[in-house]
């Protein structure tokens, strides 16, 4: 093939990001991904529901578990219990009699094809899901903002094809108050339930409005129709209303419709509305968002928002094995399905402000995802900080763990801030153009830093103990009488208030500045509330932990530390972290350990900045070998891709920054650098209309194993000027659209730098900005 067509097949493929995602990278093993259809932060995701214990986002790859149903609502990459997985859907394609019919979820579910290599016979790309099922049906899943869309390809056999209608089985089978209608004119079901959150002591409502049409046929209405109990199809029934969960807590609607009469297969499309509002607005949802069921449609309009997302980060394939561009766009992607865009379905109050929902946890996405938001997505991000100023207006505190418009348990403290400050540090100067007020802002910071909640497990801060002692107790007890997490809520409490300060500095607010900042030195290790120091053995919470101890909400040994082992980072000030350790060598020597001796849990995100934590001590070579080394052993293409739950993006946008040689450093302006794995990484910002670009000269490819190689930065060049660190680079550079030239080598001594300077900066150092 000729030069130009290999550049413009090249071209061609990075136009259509799309076709780089890989929807089913990390849906075994404890992924928990969500694969099935939604848009850009869409409030539905449709996809398949299984009957695996893992089930979390719906689905599950291994084809030896059972599909149980198709339905609307989906958290990606959680732990907790099995959330949402409302309304589904489920095709029939024969049954003996409209009586006879198996509606219940346990006796209808069934296995899906496999194909020779043992996976099952399922597909997807961004905004659109298919799978064969064993009973002969294709299903294919598409979606809208708040709307999904099926279409139900019956076998030539299925002479009365039929669907049934769930509107009880959530992933938690919690429902109470159920309702479901049937019109008999037009098939319409509306319906809806109360239902229990998964990861907290909150029910919520949701309601849902499912519209069918022939795909290439017309028909008036279903020729059979009913509701169900259990399973129990009754004929000519139209309407059931169960006031509480029983031994026949099952319910729904089933419907017969005509066989095609112009083709051997007959296909129906199903439009499910939904809505947290009520059954009205699901409707008014579907028929404003997708009037004309068109599923190509569809399907293409999804796939071009996705492209146009995906497209702000370009990067140039040229020597890069094609995993690896794989691996960053399916990263990328994933990072844009939660939080959810819940705009206009608030059941709580009226705003004309936007809504987002699924924050499942602040605690998981704060380090990563957003920062990443702020390279390529900024007026997202802004209506996303909106969203949580209103909610703090209503209920008195920034959400922490918010999902289905309920609050659930929180996991650090008050996540949000740094969230907030992140998005202040780098917009304040257009925050009014993006209509966030910088005084609501900075209202929604102080109420979490100073006005303790009445229960801040789901909500704020443990922040009368914090301002009382600098720390949190190991003896305060709180609700639910136990003392946990208490060295972990010191940490986050800390870093909370380090943002505060970034925010107080740049309003000028001299006191506050200087409060904060005294606020967060406040770092960490067990005490009680009489200032002696309580003891951790140091392998607490590892895998080297001799008492095989957890650190989660149900933690067996509650000395203080949450979903980490007492080795643990301090991301605003790591220089007063190293004197405090030691010095330099100690610190190395420390570092060393945790890797070689498996203390780092590559599964949880107060691990995620320590290996890029060498950059501090002047050895910028082994943060890149070591965060080389994490992503060869740990992340892959495969649906065993991930190496715990993916949490809501917070590890896909933490292997996009891995894989662009960045780790960014939430509410500041500097991002720690290392090497990309691409030879031109570009990122484009429609806030300020620039193009920012890095360029690796001398790339030679990425070790597979993630050692050696030409991968160490040697000098750093911005417009053509020298920079004065190897080891960071300043927001300015995205601001401006800049070119940025690294120089590469193959020799891992390299250093941040001539002169302190050169180190990343730290808030004992003043470094800040």
């Amino acid at each position: 093939m000729a030069l130009w067509l290999v550049l413009l097949s090249a071209l061609f493929l990075l136009a259509d990001s799309a076709s780089f995602v890989n929807v089913f990278i990390g849906t075994t093993n404890g992924g928990h991904v969500f694969p099935g259809a939604t848009l850009p932060h869409g409030m539905v995701k449709v996809g398949l529901d299984t009957d695996s214990p893992g089930n979390q986002a719906g689905y599950d790859a291994n084809a030896t578990f059972n599909a149980t149903g198709f339905s609307q609502l989906h958290d990606s990459g959680t732990g907790g219990g099995t959330s949402l997985s409302n309304f589904k859907l489920w095709p029939l394609p024969e049954c003996k009699s409209f009586a006879s019919c198996n509606t219940s979820m346990s006796v209808r579910k069934t296995l899906r094809k496999v194909l020779p290599d043992g996976s099952p016979d399922d597909a997807g790309s961004p905004g659109y899901f298919a799978t064969n099922l064993s009973t002969g049906v294709q299903v294919e899943l598409t979606a809208s903002r708040r709307t999904a869309l099926h279409r139900y390809t019956f076998p030539p056999s299925s002479r009365e094809p039929r669907i049934v209608v769930d509107i009880t089985n959530d992933g938690l089978t919690s429902n109470t108050e159920p309702v479901v209608n049937v019109n008999t004119a037009t098939g319409r079901v509306t319906g809806g339930a109360r239902f229990a959150s998964s990861f907290g002591p909150g029910r919520y409502n949701v309601y849902t409005c499912v519209d069918f049409k022939g795909d290439g046929y017309d028909f008036k209405a279903p020729t059979e129709y009913g509701v169900w109990l259990e399973n129990a199809p009754v004929q000519n029934s139209t309407q059931l209303i169960q006031l509480y969960s029983g031994f026949l807590s099952e319910m729904g609607a089933l419907l017969t419709f005509p066989p095609s009469p112009n083709s051997i297969h007959t296909t129906i499309l199903a439009r499910v509305g939904v809505s947290f509002i009520s059954s009205d607005q699901a409707c008014a949802n579907a028929e404003s968002e997708i009037p004309n069921f068109d599923f190509d449609e569809t399907v293409t309009t999804a796939r071009e928002i996705w492209n146009e997302l995906l497209s702000r980060i370009q990067v140039d394939t040229q020597g890069v094995d094609k995993e690896i561009t794989e691996l960053f766009y399916s990263s990328l992607y994933r990072t844009h399905i939660s939080p959810a865009d819940y705009t206009g379905e608030n059941p709580n109050w009226s705003s004309t402000e936007p809504y987002y929902d699924s924050f499942y946890c602040n605690w998981d996405t704060y380090r990563t995802l957003y920062p990443l938001m702020s390279l390529h997505d900024p007026e997202v991000f802004a209506r996303i900080v909106r969203g949580m100023i209103n909610i703090q207006q209503h209920e008195g505190w920034l959400p922490e763990c918010r999902g289905a418009t309920v609050q659930q348990f929180i996991q650090g403290g008050s996540n949000g801030d740094p969230i907030l400050g992140e998005f202040f540090v780098k917009f304040h100067e257009h925050a009014s153009a993006l209509n966030v007020s910088a005084g609501d802002l900075y209202t929604a910071l102080l109420a979490d830093a100073e006005e303790q909640p009445p229960n801040w497990n789901l909500q704020g801060r443990q922040a009368t103990v914090w301002k009382q002692y600098n720390f949190i107790p190991s003896d305060i007890y709180g609700p639910g009488g136990t003392a946990t997490k208490q060295v972990s809520r010191t940490l986050e409490h800390s870093f909370g208030d380090f943002a505060i300060s970034q925010v107080a500095r740049i309003l000028n607010k001299t006191d506050d500045t200087t409060k904060y900042q005294a606020r967060a030195g406040n770092f960490i290790n067990p005490r009680f509330a009489d200032g002696q120091w309580n003891y951790t053995d140091p392998r607490h919470c590892s895998v080297n932990d001799p008492l095989l101890s957890t650190c989660y909400l149900d933690a067996t040994n509650r000395d203080g530390f949450y979903e980490s082992s007492p080795m643990v980072y301090v991301p605003q000030d790591t220089a007063k972290l190293i004197l405090l350790q030691g010095g330099n060598e100690s610190f190395i020597n420390r570092l060393n350990l945790i890797f070689d001796q498996n203390y780092f849990d590559v599964t949880d995100e107060p691990s995620q900045q320590i290996p890029f934590m060498y950059h501090y001590v002047n050895r910028p070579g082994l943060s890149t070998q070591r965060s080389r080394m994490i992503l060869a052993e740990s992340y892959n293409t495969t649906v065993n891709g991930l190496p715990g739950n993916d949490d809501s993006g917070a590890m896909g946008s933490y292997a996009v920054f891995y894989l662009m040689g960045m780790y960014p450093l939430p509410a500041t302006r500097q991002f720690l650098l290392a090497s990309p794995y691409f030879p031109k990484v570009t990122f484009h910002n429609l806030l300020f209309n620039t193009t920012t670009t890095i360029i690796a000269n001398n790339f030679r490819g990425n070790p597979q194993n993630g050692m050696g190689g030409t991968v160490f930065v040697k000098s750093v060049t911005i417009d053509g000027q020298p920079w004065h660190s190897n080891c960071y680079l300043d927001w300015d550079v995205f601001v401006n659209g800049s070119t940025i030239e690294l120089e590469l080598t193959s020799d891992i001594n390299t250093t941040c730098g001539e002169g302190p300077e050169g180190l990343p900066p730290s808030l004992s150092t003043g470094g800040y900005i």
